[in-house]
């Protein structure tokens, strides 16, 4: 991966913000509360940001506010592999925020396979 199609910015500068919104770590749940797509990690990513896209809607914002994003995966070279489902959803939603990868041991579910936590100003 090179260049633009990263992305995501090395830093955001907020000047003045109005409105910062901390988003706590969204995972690929159904509607009824239960992991969905469970060990599919492109499904997994792709429901993970739709579900963050609804947080950051209803407190009145758009994924265009997004400055940063941390994603949390148990399997990295998985997430890595389909990096191109969070890209393709991050550039249809004009988001392009500062952001962290990191493998971590265990998420909250053991059928998560990735979360992502957020940070939104404008």
């Amino acid at each position: 991966m090179a260049g633009d199609r990263l992305m995501y910015h090395r830093a955001v500068r907020i000047d003045q913000a109005q409105s910062l919104l901390l988003i706590s770590g969204h995972e690929a749940r159904d509607d009824e509360g239960a992991i969905a797509h469970k060990g599919d990690m492109a499904g997994q990513i792709d429901l993970t940001v739709r579900r963050l896209e609804e947080t950051v809607t209803e407190a009145g914002m758009t994924m265009a506010d997004v400055v940063q994003i941390r994603i949390f995966t148990t399997d990295l070279p998985e997430c890595k592999a389909h990096y191109d489902v969070l890209l393709d959803r991050l550039a249809a939603l004009h988001c392009t925020p500062a952001s962290l990868m990191a493998e971590v041991s265990a998420l909250s579910d053991p059928d998560m396979l990735i979360e992502i936590e957020a940070v939104a100003a404008r």
